[in-house]
């Protein structure tokens, strides 16, 4: 509701001089509240403050009794209203506490985290409490006159105008991605949603400002007048905490269902499980602060939020997919289960190697068909980055013929540039965009389409792809250590000075070290069994005291004949070692055969890297490779094109040349 929007936004003008453009919503925002609030409140405000009267100081549950009295799931005991505290100006900041003291414990945590008393002093160090107060207590926010909708719809536009102004800015994911997160999310339940009076969930672990929540609470609204959808949510930063929880009071809803804390650290939400699930976690965040509780879990295994690995601890996002994961319903008789949409940046997609905890996180995605379908976003579709963003939706209630297979759409041709840039957004998706993506993913099948316009034609094309295709195996590839062996001088005095050789006793030291000696510095020797038994010669020696000689005394060199232990067994060259990336379900062998022998006969397979769950030789490795799926080769321009360019160049140079010299 944009009209209202402006009018609340026009009592920022009182703020100028006195706080800077990017506080205004400190102000705004919690008076907004307050006032819509006070105006809900306002039929009941006797009879709530005569049952106050009848039950305060006989130990009574005053949210039960009073609440029931206010009709809302918060009520105020005090005895005035906002407008009737301008009637005694110098009492006006001491009578606002008490206003604010007197709501439920649920509306006064909301104020706590504004930090309104804070703001409250400054506004009357520079003397704007009252006006400001005056303004919004003019400012009718009726419910008779604003339906919740209209007050939910004005709120909204008022975070949208203070993200133009304000570093907040980045806490807020853009209406259009959610929209399209949103229809992508219900999309084919229409049959359960259309039934009247039906009531589903819905959470958020990184809910911010509560936008997607509100956003998929107005969808399903749209769809189903009578549909009810209980929001849940987490948010950990105080302020975004408090304005979502103060969008749930603006639009009619329980704020008792969004917690405050870090949901890496503490599931506030312990034990419960939704319908529906929505986040855009933080993108290179650490989870550091979170470490002590999110080791804990993992080491409880499948008792806890992260069993199946770990990532970097400089970027939490997979933690919070893992921690989606944990919050579905599950499916008994082929009934319940949920579905999950949640941002990430390109990282979750690839980075960490295989049986790293990022790759095994999406092996375990993978492996239990969680796994729908990613969706590419354009860039610069977010306000404060533009780096490339994928929707992820996941599900362990994936139709019939979606099973085992992975839909990828790679939307990054869909969307139109802005008339004005909002921080560093400059596209949006259109809803003919959204429509076209959400059909596509509602198809579940390879395609292509693009505009039939030459002018800046939009682009769509999407893959459906087995979940094996995401797999591969890597191997590691051994070649042997060759060393050329000679005591010159100097590698005997390292060798003397090697912090190993100090540390043996000192019989043994002098036993090694004139075997050393004995050795010619000018003879050298390219086999180790050759060098070995020379310096055995003075008496036999323990395996790793000629390791030590070997390392001091050998340097390598490609012509000498391959290392040997005592044993016979090849030793191999660390600094030689490779891996190699085997496509799933192609043989080990096979492949080592054909891509590996023919470049290095003398190498082989190292048998004893397997995997820790099928045991095989190699380790599987997951990953989700948007550029190599949807790769399209350019082929380079010809020679004669190269030259006719370079001419061309070269003749308006000669001309500019001309112009300067006359």
């Amino acid at each position: 509701m944009a009209k209202l929007a402006d009018l609340i936004w026009k009592n920022a003008e009182l703020l100028r001089g006195a706080f800077k453009e990017n506080e205004y919503r400190k102000v705004i925002l919690p008076f907004t509240v307050l006032r819509r609030l006070d105006c809900v409140l306002q039929p009941s405000k006797e009879k709530v403050l005569a049952k106050h009267a009848l039950i305060k100081g006989a130990g009574y549950d005053l949210d039960k009794f009073l609440t029931a009295e206010s009709g809302y799931d918060f009520y105020n005991t005090a005895p005035f209203t906002l407008g009737q505290l301008l009637s005694d100006p110098d009492r006006l900041r001491d009578n606002l506490t008490a206003l604010l003291n007197g709501f439920s414990q649920n509306v006064r945590r909301v104020f706590d985290k504004f930090g309104f008393a804070q703001t409250l002093d400054k506004l009357q160090e520079k003397q704007r409490l009252f006006l400001v107060t005056e303004r919004f207590a003019q400012t009718n926010l009726d419910p008779a006159l604003v339906t919740n909708y209209d007050m939910g719809q004005a709120f909204e536009e008022l975070l949208r105008k203070f993200n133009d102004v304000s570093p907040a800015g980045e806490q807020y994911t853009p209406r259009d991605v959610i929209h399209l997160m949103v229809n992508i999310l219900f999309e084919g339940d229409d049959e359960v949603l259309a039934k009247p009076g039906v009531v589903r969930t819905i959470y958020d672990p990184t809910a911010g400002t509560g936008g997607m929540l509100s956003e998929a609470e107005a969808h399903l609204r749209r769809f189903n007048s009578r549909a009810r959808l209980t929001p849940y949510g987490q948010e950990l930063e105080d302020e975004t905490y408090a304005i979502c929880v103060a969008d749930m009071l603006i639009r009619g809803q329980s704020p008792n269902n969004i917690a405050d804390g870090d949901t890496l650290a503490h599931d506030k939400h312990a034990g419960r499980r939704f319908d529906y699930l929505l986040a855009n976690p933080p993108y290179g965040v650490e989870w550091k602060p979170a470490e002590n509780a999110v080791r804990k879990e993992h080491a409880r295994g499948a008792a806890g939020r992260f069993a199946p690995g770990l990532p970097a601890i400089g970027d939490g996002q997979m933690l919070f997919g893992l921690h989606l994961l944990s919050k579905m319903q599950p499916v008994v008789g082929g009934v319940g289960g949920s579905r999950i949409g949640v941002v990430h940046n390109g990282s979750p997609l690839f980075t960490g190697d295989a049986g790293g905890g990022e790759s095994e996180i999406r092996r375990h995605i993978l492996q239990h068909d969680y796994l729908d379908a990613i969706v590419a976003l354009p860039t610069d579709m977010f306000y404060n980055t533009n780096i490339a963003t994928y929707l992820w939706f996941m599900s362990n209630r994936k139709p019939e013929e979606r099973k085992g297979k992975v839909l990828l759409i790679d939307a990054t041709g869909m969307s139109s540039l802005m008339k004005k840039n909002l921080g560093k957004k400059r596209r949006e998706l259109t809803e003919d965009c959204i429509a076209r993506i959400t059909k596509a993913a509602a198809d579940g099948r390879t395609m292509q389409w693009v505009e039939p316009t030459d002018k800046s034609p939009r682009r769509l094309k999407a893959k459906l792809l087995p979940v094996e295709h995401f797999y591969y195996r890597k191997v590691t590839i051994e070649r042997p250590l060759r060393l050329r062996f000679q005591a010159t001088p100097e590698r005997v005095a390292a060798f003397k000075l090697d912090k190993d050789v100090l540390k043996l006793p000192p019989e043994r030291r002098a036993t090694l070290l004139a075997a050393v000696d004995a050795l010619k510095s000018d003879q050298q020797w390219d086999n180790a069994e050759d060098f070995r038994l020379a310096v055995q010669s003075a008496g036999t020696m323990p395996a790793k005291w000629l390791e030590l000689a070997r390392k001091h005394l050998g340097v390598r060199d490609p012509t000498a004949q391959p290392a040997t232990n005592e044993k016979g067994e090849a030793l191999s060259d660390s600094e030689l070692r490779d891996a190699e990336y085997v496509p799933w379900g192609e043989n080990v062998d096979d492949y080592f055969a054909a891509e590996v022998l023919p470049h290095w006969p003398d190498a082989w397979v190292n048998t004893s890297k397997t995997d820790e769950q099928d045991k095989l030789v190699g380790i599987v490795g997951c990953e989700i490779n948007f550029n190599r799926e949807f790769y399209v080769y350019q082929p380079p321009r010809s020679r004669e094109a190269i030259r006719l360019e370079i001419e061309a160049m070269e003749q308006r140079f000669m001309a500019q040349l001309r112009g300067v010299v006359g």
